[in-house]
């Protein structure tokens, strides 16, 4: 993700209106970016199997919670997110969409070999509702093989489809070799629009110049004059495109909550938003919204942005703000958002104060992915960047061909950061 924040940068160094000189500055600091990012990357081979001249024999079993850490190893060998044995017992214990599921849905697949795991795909559940129709849906999970083992990595793919009991399968891993397997096993992509496409604003314009210097290695002095003349751009752009939201009064009230404080009042929401059209809508339910935010062993912040009209709740925003990465950007994230007849007036307000919101918490950037063209179309107005993902984030096939037929209408998605496993871990 950073690396097109990165393609972003580079355009709008050569768009932003600032002095011609300030141009040729930032100019010379891209081409640096640019070949640091052409330098070749460290080869990171498993030290287990890098002398193994034959491979060894290799099975593929269901996964087990006793398979925790041998899975987690296998994942941080691999440069994917970290994750603990807390929040695999969310996932496949205290997950309220397995009371939907068969009692025997695997956790997921492990490929076995000489005792050792060395490859993995977890299957995590989740409810969705089609109108009155309850859809039990599975997500493809932290796909990872050791290199030697790649080539029978679709086999693991293959177990997830071949599960019964389930009505939709889903893909959320914005990879292009994901993209591959997905068209392989006859999965779409989702039609919604420009779900591929992130928007952001940029809260902190020299800790993010900065930031993103530090990302690609170019030392301490090209960092620190990325951050000062990249800032110089991004502060000049923005305040020439007024890059920032802004809300008409209203006797509207937006109210700060927990993750832990969600309330009946969000079962009203949930229930009218079912009324309005005919969607697909993952669950939504009090209890699920509290089992799906809170995450063990979580280091980001969470808040839950409730906006009230006549003491009713007319909608609220979920907001994430992570701590970053290896000195890189700091991000907030909207996670989930959910609005009483996607009412404007009460959009704007919650994306006012999630992005003042973002800027308390010290983050760089304010991002927002997914959702409907008629919700796209109001964070449009406030003219953020943009930046697009190298490969479709979002794959489906529903297990009925009819239903599968149905779901290729854009009109039937609300799909956000909340659906999949995107907003799930650590």
């Amino acid at each position: 993700m950073l690396v097109n924040d990165i393609k972003h940068a580079e355009k709008l160094g050569a768009q932003a209106p600032v002095p011609s000189l300030e141009q040729r500055i930032i100019a010379s600091i891209l081409n640096k970016i640019r070949q640091a990012r052409r330098a070749p990357a460290p080869t990171n081979i498993s030290r287990t199997f890098q002398a193994t001249e034959n491979l060894l024999p290799a099975r593929i079993r269901e996964v087990k919670l006793d398979d925790c850490s041998a899975v987690m190893e296998l994942k941080r060998r691999w440069g994917l997110g970290p994750d603990t044995s807390a929040n695999w017992d969310k996932l496949w214990v205290r997950n309220p969409a397995l009371r939907d599921a068969d009692p025997g849905r695997p956790m997921g697949w492990a490929l076995e070999a000489g005792g050792a795991i060395v490859g993995y795909i977890g299957n995590i559940s989740s409810t969705y509702f089609y109108g009155d129709q309850l859809i039990r849906a599975v997500t493809a999970h932290g796909l990872v093989v050791e290199p030697m083992f790649r080539a029978m990595g679709v086999s693991l793919n293959a177990s997830f489809f071949r599960q019964k009991f389930t009505d939709l399968y889903l893909g959320t891993t914005a990879i292009e070799s994901v993209d591959r397997i997905s068209r392989v096993f006859k999965c779409s992509q989702l039609p919604q629009q420009d779900y591929d496409t992130v928007l952001f604003w940029v809260l902190r314009p020299f800790r993010f110049a900065e930031a993103v210097a530090k990302k690609l290695n170019l030392g301490p002095y090209t960092s620190y004059c990325g951050g000062a003349f990249g800032s110089v751009a991004f502060a000049t752009d923005k305040l020439v495109g007024r890059r920032w939201p802004r809300a008409a009064k209203s006797k509207l009230t937006v109210k700060k909550i927990q993750v832990r404080e969600i309330g009946d009042d969000f079962d009203g929401l949930w229930n009218a938003k079912q009324k309005e059209a005919l969607r697909l809508l993952a669950d939504r339910r009090a209890a699920t919204l509290r089992w799906h935010f809170d995450i063990p062993g979580d280091q980001a912040e969470t808040a839950v942005l409730c906006c009230y009209g006549n003491r009713e709740l007319l909608g609220y925003l979920v907001i994430r703000h992570e701590q970053g990465h290896r000195e890189g950007p700091r991000r907030s994230i909207v996670c989930d958002l959910l609005i009483k007849q996607d009412r404007r007036e009460v959009l704007e307000e919650l994306f006012v104060v999630a992005y003042d919101e973002a800027k308390r918490a010290g983050s760089h950037v304010c991002e927002v992915m997914g959702f409907p063209a008629n919700v796209r179309e109001v964070f449009q107005q406030w003219n953020p960047y943009q930046r697009q993902f190298p490969s479709c984030p979002f794959h489906f096939k529903a297990a009925n061909p009819e239903f599968h037929s149905t779901l290729l209408n854009e009109a039937i998605w609300y799909a956000s950061p909340y659906d999949g496993d995107t907003t799930l871990m650590p």
